[in-house]
């Protein structure tokens, strides 16, 4: 008779420090990924760098190694399931194993919902949604052969849990994600498989995001307003690779529009619909269609956008999330401006 599992609490798997790892990273030729991949090769981790922009990857490499550190990177398009498995095969022939896998490669499109072409909505799901399916498969595949404590981290968006006006496709993509990623984790520790899945939840970053996006729009897509530096959504990636944590907004706006939303879902539409609807462009004329990252690579080693308004220097959000006494009373305190704001309506 075959012994049952022991019980596994997946958010006290003890993880490895950076310094020991080997950490997967998509998308890693701009924005996040860049910033995350030069960030975990610093903290001594051995990195593996996908996209499909061979040139950016090449010369992130060898930046890398320039500095003593230690990378590699494979050519991938993660909405092809072969290319994703591709990435693994080719970090375990180099490393051996891997150790964290990071879904972080995605595009969007700007647009109203009935607008946009089947075709492009398709090609944007392959990447945003697919590509994190894939991943996750793929690393969950090579973990439960190891058998060692893991990780899987799916970055979602603050609109994967309040949609906004003009990028309706790229919100839905991310609510599929966080649907996703739930269900996979309840999976795992149902099953007693050692791997910990955290979701980044991050609010307005300036990455190359808006330059990369497919734009049905007159305007340029844009961030306007206060955004974050993508080094605090890679802070958080990082944090989560060496301790499991359910999930980490990045900028106290995620965190407090999805409070809002759950708590005030009418008031929130409108709030959305007024304020968030024109935050999203500027007055220059958007950028063709065909220069696009939707179906090929785009333009490489950029962690910073074109984005316009308040830089942020740092998420306080996530340095509280690093400390749970922290992290208490800044939900707590989310909690109570939504409670005035529906005393307020009342």
């Amino acid at each position: 008779m075959s012994k049952e599992k022991m019980p596994v609490n997946n958010m006290k798997l003890p993880l490895k420090k950076l310094a020991d790892q080997v950490i997967v990273i998509t998308g890693a030729s701009s924005g996040i990924g860049l910033v995350t991949a030069r960030m975990a090769a610093a903290k001594g981790a051995k990195v593996v760098a996908a996209a499909r922009n061979e040139e950016a990857l090449k010369k992130l490499v060898d930046e890398l190694k320039s500095k003593g550190q230690s990378a590699m990177y494979v050519v991938a398009d993660v909405s092809k399931e072969e290319d994703v498995y591709r990435i693994a095969e080719m970090a375990i022939a180099e490393f051996g194993h891997f150790d964290t896998w990071v879904n972080n490669a995605g595009v969007s499109i700007y647009g109203h919902g009935t607008e946009i072409s089947t075709p492009d909505m398709k090609q944007m799901f392959e990447v945003n949604f697919w590509g994190v399916v894939y991943g996750t498969k793929t690393a969950a595949k090579h973990f439960k052969e190891t058998g060692q404590p893991s990780a899987i981290i799916n970055v979602g968006s603050i609109f994967g849990n309040k949609a906004s006006l003009i990028q309706s496709i790229y919100a839905s993509s991310k609510f599929a994600v966080h649907g996703w990623t739930e269900s996979i984790r309840m999976e795992f520790e149902k099953d007693h498989v050692p791997i910990s899945v955290t979701l980044i939840q991050p609010g307005k970053i300036d990455t190359p995001y808006n330059e990369h996006a497919h734009s049905y729009l007159e305007h340029q897509p844009t961030h306007i307003g206060m955004v974050y530096p993508p080094d605090a959504v890679a802070e958080a990636i990082l944090f989560a690779a060496e301790k499991p944590t359910r999930d980490v907004y990045v900028g106290g706006q995620s965190k407090f529009l999805t409070v809002l939303s759950h708590m005030l879902p009418r008031f929130t539409d409108k709030f959305v619909e007024k304020v968030m609807h024109p935050s999203q462009y500027d007055s220059r004329p958007s950028k063709p269609k065909e220069e696009s990252s939707l179906y090929h690579a785009g333009y490489g080693l950029h962690e910073r956008g074109t984005n316009k308004g308040w830089i942020r220097k740092k998420s306080y959000y996530v340095k509280a999330t690093k400390n749970p006494v922290l992290a208490t009373v800044a939900v707590t305190s989310l909690a109570l401006i939504g409670m005035k704001l529906l005393k307020h309506k009342k």
